[in-house]
C-alpha cells in the first residue's frame, strides 16, 4: 500500500490530519498547474481550495483506479471549467503576472539580459493564454507539470490519442504565435 493509500484510509477512518498531509503534499503542485490554466493567482487559489474541499467530501468515492493526484487534478479541472463557464471571462496572463508579482530573476545576469528574459517569458505566457482551453490545459499539464500522456488523459477524461493530437496542435499554434516574436526558425 503506497503512502497516499494509507493517508486516504486514515482520513476515511476519521483522522482529518491524514487528509491534511495529502493537502500539504499536493497543494503547491496543484496550484502551479491550475494557475497556468486559469491565469490568475486568486482564481487558482479558489479553484485549488474548492478542489480540496470537494476531494475531502468525495473521498469515499475515490476508487484508487488512478493515482490520488490524478483524481484530484480532475476535480480541480472540473472546478476551473465550471467557474470559467459561469464567468465567461477572458484570462490575461499579463494580468496574472501583475497580480502575482514579478518573477524571480537570476542575480548573475546583466539588467538587459534579465529584461530580455522577462519579455520572452511575458510573450510566451501571452501566447499560452491565447490558446483555446482544450489546448492550453493539455500543454500546461505536459510541458509545465510534466504529466505523461496517460495521466493527462485521466485528468481530462480524454482518449490518449486526443491528448497527443491536442498537444501537437497546441505546440504548433504556440510556435506560430511566437515565430516572429522570438525569431524561431522553421
Amino acid at each position: 500500500m503506497n503512502d497516499d493509500a494509507k493517508l486516504i484510509e486514515q482520513a476515511l477512518a476519521g483522522h482529518s490530519a491524514a487528509f491534511g498531509e495529502l493537502v500539504l503534499k499536493y497543494q503547491d503542485r496543484l496550484y502551479n498547474t491550475v494557475f497556468h490554466v486559469v491565469g490568475k493567482a486568486e482564481d487558482a487559489k479558489d479553484v485549488v481550495q474548492d478542489a480540496f474541499v470537494q476531494a475531502f467530501l468525495k473521498l469515499d468515492t475515490f476508487q484508487q483506479a488512478s493515482a490520488f493526484y490524478t483524481w484530484l487534478y480532475r476535480i480541480a479541472f472540473n472546478v476551473a471549467a465550471s467557474r470559467h463557464r459561469r464567468r465567461h471571462a477572458a484570462v490575461s496572463v499579463e494580468q496574472a503576472r501583475v497580480s502575482s508579482g514579478v518573477e524571480p530573476l537570476d542575480g548573475g545576469d546583466s539588467p538587459s539580459e534579465r529584461m530580455e528574459r522577462a519579455e520572452r517569458c511575458r510573450q510566451v505566457r501571452q501566447a499560452i493564454a491565447a490558446l483555446g482551453d482544450e489546448y492550453r490545459s493539455v500543454l500546461v499539464l505536459r510541458e509545465i507539470d510534466g504529466c505523461c500522456y496517460e495521466t493527462i488523459a485521466d485528468i481530462l477524461e480524454l482518449p490518449v490519442g486526443t491528448v497527443r493530437s491536442r498537444l501537437h496542435r497546441a505546440r504548433m499554434q504556440l510556435r506560430e504565435q511566437l515565430k516572429e516574436v522570438l525569431m524561431i526558425g522553421d
